[in-house]
């Protein structure tokens, strides 16, 4: 599963759920496209062969989507595309043309898209082509792995050490307690209190096959809780080897805030209203 969060997605700016106030109306951000330049060298290999290496990348944002590269055609190996089957239609560009893959007995149906013909509004798009993410076997920022799905410019990570009263509980009972937590603020997201692990109640765990990434922080494991005749599932996750600049949360134990009782200095925290706010929950026999 891919967790992410950008500029037009979620609570951001111009999410569906936007967390702050405009000081005047903005109209319906659906629909809404932003296309701009990006300053990194961006590459992508696929069965050993550099298929895309562009220092002219454009990045689109739009709203409820992810951003997505796009790159000149003469930065892609055109002679390893043919003409793929897919066809496909937005409201807010135009019919794309899919390209397939094809590198020695490798290949990759529909692996990349371009809009030959946008609507009006999305010429700038005309001579750009973008791959889906997992259809190639590897993405380089400059010389380092870029994960999950393209990162965004305007979204931050800040990892802050906190000596706050932390208390997580849930059906009454305390699953986690400290005053050595770090709380991570990222963009468009809940602030999330990553705890030692020695302060968790590790007796109310079960390991989870669960995993998820992250372009910003990493690959995550998660562990289920058992309280009160059930078990609450992948309510808990942690990074084992996160990327850099996440590292001060490297191996600490964090909670959804949607579906924990979370005291922060002995005052109940509203549970925030986001996607992983849907209890899983499996009763015990």
């Amino acid at each position: 599963m891919v967790f992410g969060m950008s500029l037009m997605v979620g609570s951001s700016p111009f999410g569906h759920r936007p967390a702050g106030v405009f000081n005047r109306s903005i109209g319906d951000p659906k629909g809404l496209i932003y296309f701009e330049d990006s300053p990194r060298r961006i590459r992508g290999l696929f069965a050993g062969e550099t298929v895309v290496d562009s220092r002219r990348v454009k990045l689109l944002h739009e709203h409820r989507h992810l951003p997505v590269y796009y790159f000149p055609e003469a930065d892609v190996r055109r002679e390893l595309l043919e003409p793929g089957e897919r066809a496909t239609t937005c409201p807010y560009k135009g019919a794309a043309s899919h390209w397939s893959l094809r590198v020695g007995e490798r290949f990759a149906e529909s692996a990349a898209w371009s809009y030959q013909n946008p609507i009006e509004g999305a010429r700038f798009l005309v001579g750009y082509l973008a791959f889906y993410w997992d259809a190639l076997d590897e993405w380089l920022e400059e010389d380092e792995p870029a994960i999950v799905h393209p990162r965004d410019p305007y979204h931050r990570v800040d990892i802050l050490d906190t000596s706050r009263h932390v208390k997580v509980t849930l059906e009454g009972e305390v699953l986690a307690e400290t005053r050595r937590s770090k709380v991570l603020f990222e963009t468009g997201l809940p602030p999330r209190w990553y705890i030692p692990p020695e302060d968790v109640r590790s007796e109310l765990l079960v390991e989870s096959e669960h995993s998820t990434g992250c372009a910003y922080k990493g690959f995550a494991s998660y562990w289920s809780v058992r309280v009160g005749g059930f078990e609450e599932e992948d309510l808990v996750w942690t990074y084992r080897q996160p990327r850099r600049e996440a590292e001060p949360i490297a191996g600490m134990l964090a909670f959804f805030n949607e579906r924990v009782d979370l005291e922060i200095d002995g005052e109940l925290q509203e549970r925030p209203r986001t996607q992983w706010s849907r209890v899983r929950r499996r009763v015990l026999s």
